[in-house]
């Protein structure tokens, strides 16, 4: 028999430790038959996955790891180990066992079968379930699946699936334009394809989690849906400038509100609640923006004081070129009319795109990238 591997199984990790060993039993029980290797892709866990792989890997061939350093991401977890799979067929899967993988072989007999190119396991197709969700879960869901419809030209009931199996051929055609962004690859996939896909879904119950905890939090929902804007405006505004932009719209509140407490509040110069305010405004920004618009490149320890120190500098310079833009436009304009709010406008333009352009390199700049395989 040749031992070309004619399947491989995607799973991005991050703190799976206990369910490892697990999912590969489950792996060698239902793909009897099919030549098959699973390839782990772990963001540096702190638990110790990326160990428990490679002990698995010493004792059996099948099991492979993509170990990535100083890059985090579920959806660019997925699209690298598509990438490290030379097999015609790859399939994407948890690692907390929520997905059913005895579905997996039928997946794969029904992509041959009808000539498709991806299969997805389904919760909201019939035979299908979501478990034992709770109600805010299930709504959240629902309206998430709703939001999809925005940038989703595909009949697919279930756009938020993480269970899927495709040709190979498809991620080649689609890779140069995923977003990557978030957790839902499946919806990258489809929407990036740019064309009808032939696809179909197969039910499952989508079972509880085995071990662990789980990584549903705000961050998630936030990123999905800046992979949404990325989708439908990101070809115009990069979506990191969007949130960085909002973010500072909530700034000037903050500044506001700082700058009443300190001059009125407190009955200080006008200055030093300027001063105060702007400060505090800077500093909120700075922490909002590593949190949400740079979370695969968050700074910890000493790397977030140098962070605010580089952030509030470059900010600072920012808010000169906006007064100096404004002001210059302001004096060369026609007296009258609305010439004062577009010269504000055209400086606070300018302030932003310095800003966002001078901390995406000197703040935030990319860590140097380290991938280990087996």
């Amino acid at each position: 028999m040749s031992s070309v591997v004619e399947l491989s199984v995607v799973v991005p990790t991050f703190n799976e430790q206990p369910n490892v060993q697990a999912l590969v039993a489950r792996l060698e029980q239902c793909l009897r038959g099919v030549r098959w290797e699973v390839i782990f892709v772990d963001d540096d866990s702190p638990d110790g996955t990326a160990a428990a792989v490679r002990t698995l890997a010493q004792a059996d061939a099948r099991v492979r790891l993509v170990h990535r350093i100083h890059r985090r991401g579920l959806s660019s977890a997925c699209i690298e180990g598509m990438l490290a799979s030379t097999a015609p067929f790859v399939a994407v899967m948890d690692a907390d066992l929520q997905h059913d993988e005895r579905l997996l072989p039928q997946m794969l007999s029904t992509l041959r079968a009808e000539d498709l190119e991806i299969v997805v396991g389904s919760r909201h197709v019939e035979g299908g379930s979501i478990g034992d969700w709770g109600s805010e879960r299930e709504l959240a869901s629902r309206f998430a699946t709703r939001l999809s419809g925005l940038v989703l030209k595909a009949d697919l009931k279930d756009p938020m699936s993480g269970f899927f199996l495709l040709r190979r051929a498809l991620i080649d055609e689609v890779v140069h334009d995923l977003s990557a962004i978030g957790f839902k690859i499946l919806l990258d996939i489809f929407v990036t394809a740019g064309r009808p896909l032939r696809f179909r879904e197969l039910p499952y119950e989508f079972r509880l989690r085995h071990a662990g905890d789980s990584k549903l939090d705000n961050v998630v929902a936030w990123q999905y849906i800046a992979m949404l804007l990325d989708k439908s405006v990101g070809r115009y505004v990069p979506v990191r400038f969007i949130a960085f932009a909002s973010i500072g719209g909530l700034g000037v509140f903050v500044h506001m509100a700082v700058l009443w407490l300190v001059f009125r509040g407190l009955e200080e110069t006008f200055i030093v609640g300027q001063t105060v305010a702007t400060l505090v405004a800077m500093t909120f920004n700075f922490f909002l923006n590593n949190w949400f618009t740079y979370r695969d490149r968050r700074l910890r320890g000493w790397g977030l004081l140098r962070g605010w120190v580089s952030f509030t500098l470059a900010c600072s310079l920012g808010a000169v070129a906006n007064v100096g833009i404004a002001t210059y436009l302001f004096n060369v304009s026609p007296t009258g009319g609305p010439w004062w709010v577009l010269s504000a406008t055209a400086g606070i333009i300018v302030g932003a795109v310095w800003n966002y352009a001078v901390t995406s390199v000197y703040t935030w700049n990319q860590p140097k990238a380290v991938t280990a395989g087996r």
